[in-house]
């Protein structure tokens, strides 16, 4: 068994160790592949779990799992290793485990970018968005702030203040750590202009400029769907799929036709976003709406987490849309149920109640900020929020250092709350899993016709309770064929009736019945179809059959002619 703590984050070297252990402890669970490479040449693991003793991973319905995307997000690949090392040990323990691992798949990019994961965990960190490719330029020209480095080599990012009697900032009266904005019209106190701890390059000793960083890719806004050039948004690479550690995830999920539904994991905000991005609610196809509000109202029943839309409750600015993102282009091209989960609140761990998860970044009463510092003190023992130091900075000169350690206490779960916060999410993924739709053999019937002549009649039905096809999205963009039916003839059998391949059709599930039956409400047998051969052979006679729905997994079955 690999030594794993969930209350700390694993280096790429690490993570590969543990993840080689898990695919050699559990063979018969756990394989581990690359799906390709990063910028910087990193292979970017995949780990496939399944039980292969009852069936190949690509023969059972799926759902796909990723983290650590953006560099510093490193929560993520904390609650993707989870979810791995539940899958494992409580196989054969757990019912719903072992029923997940025996009839579906699940595919687990724990680390989607570990260029910059390990740039943000380096012993003297440097934090980025996403990729450490320099975007949308290869040389370094711009003067300014290079924010996001530890300039006094502490290991943390944070603040730096500097006193300006033009700056925005001043102190708390009542309390001297809070840095709270001045009124519009205010004189005569100490103010202060706050910037992000890092070197400024070329500092004249009075221009600080704000510049975008040389590593200005967002992963996130590079896939397909909605793809739109730098120009309209900032980050999001030369055409779509254009980054490596994106055409990875694009290809390998496109080339896999059994993956029903998806998650990828982020931080931070304790909310679990659905598409659109950049579109109102009532685009959707309702049923495909209804299945999301029904897929987010079970996360949030276990995890505690909100469900809410991208574009009506987490745009960053009320006038603009995200597009390119993961979420997005898997529901919209793939035709798959698709989340992005956003480990981890500061101000609902504080106690702040009601917030709105983008808008408080703009405007929030000062009251929820004594109430993140009381939190601080008391919660995490003042680690959290770092008191004002003095600190002579090798460009600006005299500064302090202080304010939120972003990465260690806001942006991602603390080390010693780690596993509380991940260890609920299993449940959520596996119930996710678990609704896909699923083939099951409901009859076989064998009539003899008289002169070594028997009629082969089998039923199939959809156990699942979502549709064969996954989403009306999918039907379409024409995404599934519907249920493939095949039959196997000995050597001296023939076919009279019937064809050797042939196309059912889709099959419902248990999903979008009335929750009221009135007195015309008929329940339909749309979830099952059958398919009938006349074969001319001898009695005792062994006839191979097979269904398979590309999303619904396959059925293999031998007839005994008698």
């Amino acid at each position: 068994m690999p030594n794993v703590k969930f209350n700390r984050f694993y280096r790429y070297t690490e993570l590969t160790r543990i993840l080689k252990e898990y695919a050699r402890e559990y063979p018969n669970l756990i394989r581990l592949e690359s799906i390709g490479k990063s910028h910087e040449g990193r292979e970017v693991w995949l780990v496939t779990a399944t039980n292969f003793k009852s069936g190949s991973d690509a023969e059972k319905p799926a759902l796909w799992v990723d983290g650590n995307i953006h560099a510093t997000e490193l929560t993520a690949s904390a609650a993707a290793l989870y979810l791995i090392h539940t899958l494992v040990t409580q196989y054969k323990k757990d019912e719903t485990v072992t029923r997940a691992l025996d009839s579906r798949t699940f595919y687990i990019v724990p680390r989607v970018n570990p260029d910059g994961a390990e740039w943000a965990m380096a012993d003297r960190p440097k934090f980025i968005r996403s990729s450490t490719r320099p975007y949308p330029y290869e040389e370094d020209a711009l003067d300014g702030l290079i924010s996001g480095e530890d300039v006094d080599g502490d290991g943390r990012v944070l603040q730096m203040r500097i006193q300006d009697p033009n700056g925005t900032w001043k102190a708390h009266p009542d309390e001297p750590r809070l840095m709270i904005r001045r009124d519009p019209v205010e004189t005569g106190d100490t103010y202060y202009r706050i910037l992000t701890e890092g070197r400024v390059k070329n500092y004249d000793g009075t221009t600080i400029l704000s510049r975008a960083p040389k590593e200005g890719l967002d992963l996130n806004r590079n896939f397909p769907a909605g793809w739109r050039t730098a120009s309209e948004q900032p980050g999001a690479g030369d055409y779509p799929a254009s980054e490596p550690e994106v055409h990875n995830l694009v290809k390998f999920i496109a080339g896999h036709k059994n993956i029903t539904g998806a998650m990828s994991f982020h931080t931070f905000s304790g909310v679990l976003l659905r598409p659109y991005d950049d579109r109102p609610d009532e685009v959707f196809p309702a049923e495909d709406l209804w299945t999301y509000q029904k897929i987010g109202e079970k996360g949030t029943q276990v995890t505690g987490y909100p469900n809410i839309s991208v574009f009506h409750e987490f745009r960053y600015h009320p006038k603009q849309v995200i597009t390119g993102g993961f979420d997005t282009w898997a529901y919209e091209h793939m035709g798959i149920f698709a989340w992005t989960v956003e480990f981890w609140s500061p101000q609902a761990q504080a106690g702040i109640k009601d917030f709105k998860y983008i808008d408080w970044f703009r405007e929030h009463p000062v009251e929820d900020d004594f109430t993140l510092l009381k939190w601080n003190d008391e919660v995490l023992g003042g680690k959290g929020y770092v008191d004002w130091y003095k600190f002579n900075h090798p460009q600006i000169g005299n500064v302090e250092l202080g304010g939120w350690d972003m990465q260690n206490y806001f942006g991602n779960a603390p080390l010693e709350f780690l596993e509380r916060e991940i260890e609920r999410f299993p449940t959520w993924i596996m119930w996710h899993a678990l609704i896909a739709p699923e083939l099951g053999l409901r009859d076989v019937s064998v009539t003899p016709l008289g002169a070594d002549t028997f009629r082969i009649r089998l039923v199939v039905e959809n156990r699942g309770w979502l549709p064969t096809y996954v989403t009306k999205k999918a039907l379409e963009r024409k995404l599934t064929r519907g249920v493939l039916a095949e039959i196997l003839l000995p050597k001296g059998a023939s076919l009279q009736t019937g064809k050797i391949r042939e196309e059912l059709g889709e099959l419902e599930g248990h999903a979008y019945k009335p929750a009221f039956l009135f007195e015309d409400t008929v329940e339909s047998t749309f979830d099952r179809t059958k398919v009938e051969w006349i074969i001319k052979a001898r009695k005792g006679t062994k006839v191979r059959v097979s269904f398979l729905h590309e999303r619904a997994g396959s059925i293999k079955t031998e007839v005994v002619l008698k």
